[in-house]
């Protein structure tokens, strides 16, 4: 399956580290890398090859300069072709000009937005018409009434809990202000609390205390402290034998 790292800070910290032992793991996840930091502005680089495999992520990560806010995805295609239309992030803003940015791991299968936006997308993945399908969402809401913080955390909360039924929606989601995080299947995120925030990942990226991620429940962090949280909801993933099959079918 793809990985997924996340960071949020209130000092910008250097987490190299962490981005060389997440990107290592790309032996398993093959089929892409991707990567959201900050300089004078949001940066999205991605690239459809092996992340250990790439002739620029190294220089990229040993210069990178320290960060409040980051993403990273590693895929393992199993919804759409190899390509750096498929690799994650997804960015795009809002009619307000909010830059959205989403990280997935996961398949949508249950979705009346699913097909709509395959005339429009850039790939062709599920990950991406469902982050169209949210920008959509927010717009149609932000037309009436812009939201204040609050408000758009319920909205964002809203959206993936009425999308989290027999979806997998492990996901990651920054507006420029809160990084909010979302598991529904178990086993499958977790977190450390460093020093001046939090980071997330899929799996521990070193021997420190990892605590598992809530399950089924929208938290927003906000400079690295958590800011709201979602009451927890009954979308929980259960992955079906057809589902663990093709899992196991990953690492023969």
């Amino acid at each position: 399956m793809c990985e997924l790292l996340g960071f949020t800070s209130e000092k910008n910290t250097d987490i190299s580290d962490y981005l060389r032992t997440f990107f290592a793991h790309s032996r398993n996840n093959p089929h892409g890398w991707g990567m959201m930091y900050e300089s004078g502005g949001r940066v999205i680089l991605k690239e459809p090859v092996c992340a250990s495999e790439s002739s620029f992520l190294g220089d990229i990560t040993d210069s990178l300069a320290p960060q409040k806010t980051l993403l990273a995805h590693i895929r393992f295609a199993t919804v759409g072709s190899i390509n750096e239309n498929n690799c994650h992030p997804f960015t795009g803003k809002d009619i307000s000009g909010r830059e959205w940015t989403l990280i997935h791991n996961g398949t949508i299968f249950n979705s009346r937005h699913n097909h709509r936006y395959a005339a429009v997308q850039q790939g062709d993945t599920d990950s991406e018409r469902f982050f169209l399908s949210f920008l959509d969402y927010m717009n149609e809401h932000i037309s009436r009434s812009v939201p204040n913080e609050r408000e758009r955390f319920d909205l964002v909360n809203s959206f993936i809990v009425d999308n989290a039924p027999r979806n997998k929606l492990n996901l990651m989601i920054y507006d420029g202000d809160m990084l909010y995080v979302h598991k529904n299947l178990k086993n499958t995120l977790c977190f450390k609390r460093l020093e001046n925030g939090m980071i997330f990942s899929t799996k521990p990226l070193d021997n420190g205390v990892w605590i598992p991620f809530p399950m089924a429940q929208v938290i927003a962090y906000k400079q690295g402290h958590e800011v709201y949280r979602g009451d927890r909801h009954k979308g929980t993933f259960v992955p079906t034998l057809e589902y663990i099959t093709a899992m196991d079918a990953m690492y023969i």
